[in-house]
């Protein structure tokens, strides 16, 4: 078992949701992973039913370093967090070109132990003029936006003594008001998350002692309190953001070489949480103080795919990228109906839009997928990459952004 969880070349990247000042974001932006609510919807973007010669129009391509963090976009500007030798680099791309801007470079000595791939596994978030970047190595980087001139930095495996899990840290900041949340992992000193001050980058406050997973934490407001639920390694908690006091917690995941990369999904008083290695999904009812699991089952297992929840159904991901098969999933979770279930030749990340499903396979071939209860009906299927692409795409602006192991990739999906 072990000997195939080492060929996971997917590494949970970055799986991170949370809470936004909207106001300070454009319409179209991809500020952060998972896009500008941090559930995988875009909900301003117009695509293209049928793509003219059966393939989006591929608008420009980079060179870049390693690393298995995709880009967050914010007005003229796309940020990518990878590596390139000693250094993990930020750098800032125009959208409508692919030109560079910018390059600001953080010394690294990371050493990945599972993957060969040594760079950022977690996508940046763009907050109010400043990207927040988390490394593989703990490294937690604020930068100015425009012109990438370094703010402040920490190092959170040091601070906090966490460690790296099996690929590195990769859980990806979430941005709130005047603080930074990170899931640290550093159980020992009561500091699994930690909340920084974005202007200072000193440390507000620590708590629970769990290790980190590759997911990162969300903010919801919940019978009118406010909530940062993280899942942890092997939980999943919900603190006061302000304070970091734990309000409840239960356990979510499995001893041994599993993860928990997928990021918890919020519909209303309710939240979806799922994982592979034979760990399933849970459905559970939040309360302002407790936590019920409605459900626990193996109706959908994705090894890190965030699902998506559109007009009260659940579109997600199942199976892992290291092998067995994987399937694209539609299913009712208060019912625990599934609604129907198409086979896949790749795994796959997912971003929804104007109706419509986008299907990232790792393979590097894109579907798009009518969002539909009633069935499976592919609209388009093309190929836009060779190696693998894990990394999470993002869209904005009509303009689709993905990578693989060295280049990145834009192409058009709009009129």
């Amino acid at each position: 078992m072990f000997n195939q969880f080492r060929l996971i070349a997917c590494l949970f990247v970055v799986m991170a949701h949370g809470s936004f000042n909207f106001e300070k974001l454009d319409a179209g932006d991809w500020p952060q992973i998972l896009g500008p609510n941090r559930n995988g919807i875009a909900s301003d973007e117009r695509l293209i039913d049928k793509w003219p010669g059966g393939k989006p129009k591929q608008l420009w391509e980079a060179r870049i370093g390693s690393g298995f963090a995709g880009v967050a976009v914010s007005g003229e500007l796309v940020i990518l967090f990878h590596r390139e030798k000693g250094n993990d680099k930020l750098t800032a791309f125009k959208p409508k070109t692919g030109e560079p801007v910018w390059n600001t470079s953080y010394p690294t000595t990371f050493q990945a132990q599972i993957v060969e791939d040594n760079g950022p596994r977690a996508v940046p978030t763009i907050y109010d003029g400043a990207v927040y970047a988390y490394s593989a190595q703990g490294g937690l980087y604020r930068a100015d936006l425009k012109s990438g001139k370094k703010l402040w930095e920490r190092n959170t495996h040091e601070d906090f003594g966490a460690n790296g899990g099996y690929f590195g840290a990769g859980s990806s900041p979430l941005v709130d008001g005047k603080l930074v949340f990170v899931n640290v992992g550093g159980d020992k000193k009561k500091a699994g998350v930690v909340a920084f001050d974005i202007n200072s980058g000193e440390t507000v406050w620590s708590a629970v002692n769990d290790q980190a997973s590759y997911s990162a934490p969300v903010l919801a407001t919940i019978d009118g309190t406010k909530h940062l639920l993280c899942i942890t390694r092997l939980n999943l908690v919900s603190l006061d953001p302000a304070t970091g006091e734990q309000r409840f917690r239960t356990p979510f995941g499995a001893r041994g070489p599993t993860v928990n990369g997928a990021i918890p999904v919020i519909k209303g008083n309710h939240a979806l949480l799922t994982a592979s290695y034979g760990i399933g999904a849970q459905w559970l009812e939040l309360s302002a103080k407790s936590v019920e699991v409605l459900w626990s089952n193996d109706i959908l297992s994705s090894q890190y795919t965030t699902p998506i929840v559109d007009n009260g159904v659940v579109y997600g991901v199942d199976g892992r990228q290291d092998g067995g098969p994987i399937s694209l999933k539609c299913f009712d979770p208060g019912f625990q109906k599934m609604l129907w279930s198409k086979s896949l030749s790749g795994y796959a990340t997912l971003i929804a839009a104007d109706g419509k499903l986008l299907v990232m396979q790792t393979d590097g071939t894109l579907k798009i997928v009518r969002l539909s209860k009633t069935g499976y009906e592919e609209l388009g299927s093309a190929s836009l990459l060779a190696g693998t692409t894990r990394a999470l795409p993002a869209l904005a602006n009509g303009r689709f952004y993905v990578r693989n192991e060295n280049t990145l990739a834009c192409f058009g999906l709009s009129e």
